[in-house]
């Protein structure tokens, strides 16, 4: 039962990621949370065929699973989410170079951290998730305020409970293990998995509202007119 619901959660997260982050891209022309969604889904999708082929340390799934757990807690979903939402809460519009750049960052900082690996505590990386992830929930407070202003009170009290769940695992994360778990820590990450693919569903339904808003009000233009003014 254990594994089963440890399987289903990471099947979540691989459906939220690809297919809210294809919406991102094709709806919005969001690349940055439409490629960092995927990149979860990826890692999701890496995961999963590490576990069902027997979860050996020495496998090189073992190792891409921690470059991609460091690329998305240090700089995906953290400084990527930030920019990419700042497209509906300040109009904030990357050109393609910075976009370019958030990615190289967060390559080379996945290349670099994913060497911290447990069984061991590595205070100091440890200790830069946890105050990156707090920074990012300041933010996503912020967001969730935004929307419960423009009406969309059930998608902020959502985007809300997802924040809070979401930060309390990246505290738990290195600092806090679960007592009882096992050696793969199948408990934990049953939960990790189930919260970060229930963040990338209403993130995306959030977004959404925070955008028509802003095409209502005649902040920002309807979707299909700014892929027409690209055209």
């Amino acid at each position: 039962m254990k594994d089963l619901l440890f399987l289903l959660a990471d099947l979540w997260m691989i459906f939220a990621g690809f297919f809210f982050g294809w919406k991102f891209i094709r709806n919005y022309r969001n690349y940055l949370l439409g490629l960092e969604w995927m990149i979860v889904a990826t890692s999701g999708t890496n995961f999963l065929i590490w576990a069902l082929t027997g979860g050996h340390d020495g496998s090189v799934l073992y190792s891409i699973a921690y470059f991609f757990d460091a690329f998305s807690r240090s700089v995906g979903i953290t400084l990527i989410l930030v920019m990419g939402l700042m497209r509906v809460t300040h109009r904030y519009k990357p050109s393609v170079v910075v976009d370019a750049a958030a990615f190289g960052l967060a390559i080379a900082a996945g290349l670099y951290l994913q060497q911290f690996r447990a069984p061991a505590l590595h205070v100091g990386p440890a200790t830069f998730y946890v105050v990156v992830n707090v920074l990012t929930t300041l933010f996503l407070v912020y967001f969730s305020w935004r929307l419960w202003r423009i009406g969309a009170k059930g998608l902020a009290v959502g985007a809300g409970l997802a924040t809070a769940a979401a930060s309390a695992i990246a505290i738990t994360y290195d600092f806090f293990p679960i007592p009882g778990d096992d050696a793969h820590r199948t408990i934990f990450y049953s939960a990790a998995l189930a919260v970060w693919g229930t963040q990338m569903c209403v993130y995306y339904f959030a977004y959404r509202a925070a955008h028509d808003h802003n095409v209502a009000t005649g902040v920002e233009p309807a979707a299909h007119a700014q892929s027409t003014a690209r055209l």
